[in-house]
């Protein structure tokens, strides 16, 4: 699809005509272009805001700039439809605002493109072709698992189930112990009524969410039946697909024909149309006593740009959080991923010391303790030196440094600090004093004044307009307590792990 627009004449110093360098209009300098386009996608991501910008645009790049048109390249089909029928428009005019003898845009998906011209300014290389569609699925954000072509005919397009990830290699924790027993209780129901129907999962990123939904897949399959894995991308690709070939009714009868439904990623589900074909989906499995299982990366109710209705309807199942990783965990990963590489690399050794650095120093996630495994490997088959705590520390370096630390909200110190005490957050808020209350009100003051900038006037506000001295008096307390009580300095030390996770 193209975009076009007429352009003014005599433009930009000279770069309306020929330059004295002999550039026609179209042949911008890739150094200048390249510049404007990247003002251009800073605009995108202040006027559209983070979560769209990352869901549609973080993959999108300028492959070449020749005769007025700028080519644009994404590295699926799906974007490539999406952008072009909601934002085409927008990335036009805010592309010519930024530079001069921008006409049009084309956007194509990288592999499938035509060799740039002869004479273009060219400014990002051919990506290489996509993955065949049997390739392992592994948990990446929404542009990397976007489908890898359209959905064959008469076929659901379900995304490959990854042999790595199944039960029994996932390591259990007290974090996702709940999570795990769900999942298995599920996967293993062989009769009657599907088990807490929907089963919602939600974490952060590489917690182990894709994991389960792999595991749950691969058993179901084992028992001999119907399951189907789907990433949102690839629901809504094959939806928009069954609309344009006009076999939309045989997509949704395949669709629920299944025993068991598996959707990843939910919070990218966009589109009103494709929203309702879901929350009809979804009711019509749910009613016919077929399982489903979703996974996001927050709460349904968190989910504002789902339809209420279904945001209702996935909350009235088993709403299941994985927490962050603790460091016991960490460690049996850790040790997990060591044994699995010795399995082909038997002369690999990492030492009970480093081991623990690693485990220690890597806190945000399971994928970055891979990534961790993989580079202690790589030094030791490459310089053959063995792996000590100073190598370690060298290979993993950039996993534990240059992290900004998340910004907590003195709302969230309350949500969370309410749940963990059984109390309200209005209780928080309230006059009440009694010591089911007074502790966990003094414990959120304390919170809000190590992890946030807020004043003690300001956290005073916040806490039911309570006095500046009152949030002193709190703070001292708690810091003096932390001081004697070694349980309560765990218990603190654990919540402020999990608000700046």
């Amino acid at each position: 699809m193209r975009v076009d627009g007429s352009l003014a004449e005599g433009v930009g110093s000279g770069r309306g005509g020929t330059g004295d360098d002999g550039r026609s209009s179209g042949e911008i300098a890739a150094a200048e272009i390249t510049g404007a386009w990247q003002r251009v996608k800073r605009r995108l991501r202040a006027e559209l805001g983070e979560d769209v910008f990352a869901s549609w645009f973080a993959r999108l790049e300028l492959q070449e700039v020749s005769g007025g048109v700028a080519r644009l390249t994404v590295p699926t089909r799906f974007l490539k439809s999406w952008i072009e029928s909601h934002y085409l428009d927008r990335v036009l005019a805010t592309f010519r605002s930024e530079a001069d003898g921008i006409e049009s845009l084309e956007v194509g998906v990288r592999g499938a493109m035509a060799p740039a011209r002869p004479g273009a300014a060219t400014l990002t290389k051919p990506a290489p072709s996509p993955r065949p569609a049997a390739s392992p699925v592994v948990e990446m954000p929404e542009p990397e698992r976007a489908p890898r072509g359209p959905v064959p005919d008469g076929e659901l397009g379900g995304a490959p189930l990854d042999a790595r990830l199944t039960f029994e290699s996932f390591v259990v924790g007290r974090s996702n112990a709940l999570a795990h027993a769900a999942a298995e209780r599920v996967a293993r129901h062989d009769g009657g009524p599907a088990l807490y129907n929907p089963l919602y999962f939600h974490a952060g990123v590489g917690l182990g969410k894709t994991h389960l939904l792999h595991g749950i897949g691969h058993a179901v399959k084992n028992a001999g039946r119907r399951v189907i894995y789907l990433t949102a991308d690839r629901f809504m690709y094959g939806f928009v697909n069954a609309l344009k070939t006009q076999s939309a009714l045989a997509f949704k009868e395949k669709l629920r024909a299944i025993d068991v439904l598996i959707l990843d990623d939910v919070q990218f589900i966009q589109g009103r149309s494709i929203q309702a074909e879901f929350g009809h989906t979804l009711n019509a499995l749910i009613d016919a006593g077929r399982q489903v299982v979703v996974a996001a990366d927050r709460p349904p109710t968190e989910l504002e740009s789902l339809d209420e209705r279904v945001r209702s309807r996935l909350a009235g199942g088993l709403v299941v959080e994985i927490g962050t990783l603790d460091e016991g965990l960490r460690a049996s990963i850790l040790q997990s991923r060591l044994e699995a590489v010795r399995a082909s690399h038997p002369t690999f050794e990492v030492g009970p010391a480093v081991a623990e650095y690693v485990a220690k120093a890597i806190t945000a996630n399971g994928r970055d303790l891979e990534g961790a495994v993989n580079r202690l490997l790589a030094h030791a088959t490459l310089t053959g030196a063995p792996v000590t705590l100073d190598t370690a520390e060298t290979a993993i370096r950039d996993l534990v440094k240059n992290r900004e630390p998340k910004r907590v909200k003195i709302e969230d110190i309350q949500k969370l600090v309410a749940s963990r005490y059984n109390v309200s957050r209005s209780d928080i808020l309230s006059e009440r004093r009694t010591a089911a209350v007074v502790k966990p009100r003094q414990i959120a003051m304390y919170l809000s004044k190590v992890l946030t900038l807020r004043s003690l006037p300001e956290i005073g506000r916040r806490f039911g307009g309570r006095d500046h001295t009152t949030v002193l008096h709190a703070v001292r307390k708690i810091e003096k307590a932390i001081g004697e009580d070694t349980a309560l300095c765990d218990e603190v030390e654990l919540l402020k792990r999990m608000l700046q996770d």
